[in-house]
């Protein structure tokens, strides 16, 4: 049931991290409510939606997996490029796929949207016995959205996506030609006119 006073959003969000970081896995458990304990490779990207009420908006995700692989690196900035939001995911019991995480991080700075809403997920937040990275002081230090998750569990993985829509820009940007905006759809009459001073 819909007010006329809803909003709707497409907003492009793509995942990068290391491979076995579990991606597919929190992805997975946000759109279908699944968790699959033996997860294929992802080859290339994989492509999901899922919608999310905040307020009066209506967010409709537009999800980009991306393989973890080192030989889909150079694919990445097709994903990332033009994206409202980025999670990059690592693994809490795995040093390396924080590290590389912290590499993709990097790389969106330099390279992706300054507008572009990141966050940074320690994924399989189960294996607490196994915790090797404590990245909290990481992400406040270069200004992430950080969360703990299990896919497995279902630990904060829907409240990561709902977190993400809350802070996503609610105004279409300045067009740009490389790569994909927000769009809000609102009828022609509500929209703001672009005419300077009367």
């Amino acid at each position: 049931m819909a007010s006329s006073g809803n909003k709707n959003i497409n907003s492009k969000l793509v995942l990068l991290g290391d491979s076995g970081a579990g991606k597919s896995s929190l992805v997975l458990r946000f759109v279908k409510g699944q968790f699959i304990e033996f997860q294929e490779s992802t080859i290339g990207a994989a492509f999901f939606s899922q919608t999310v009420a905040v307020n009066d908006t209506t967010v409709k995700f537009e999800i980009w997996d991306t393989a973890g692989q080192e030989r889909y690196h150079s694919l990445a900035p097709m994903y990332y490029r033009g994206a409202a939001a980025a999670v990059i995911v690592y693994d809490i019991a795995n040093q390396e796929s924080f590290e590389r995480a912290k590499n993709w991080v990097r790389e969106l700075k330099a390279q992706g949207n300054s507008n572009t809403v990141m966050a940074l997920a320690g994924n399989k937040a189960d294996l607490i016995d196994a915790r090797k990275v404590p990245a909290e002081t990481y992400a406040q230090e270069n200004g992430l959205f950080f969360m703990e998750t299990s896919a497995k569990t279902a630990t904060n993985v829907n409240e990561l996506f709902y977190e993400i829509a809350k802070r996503l820009p609610r105004l279409q940007p300045a067009p740009n030609p490389s790569g994909m905006f927000l769009v809000d759809n609102q009828r022609p009459s509500e929209k703001a006119t672009s005419a300077c001073c009367s």
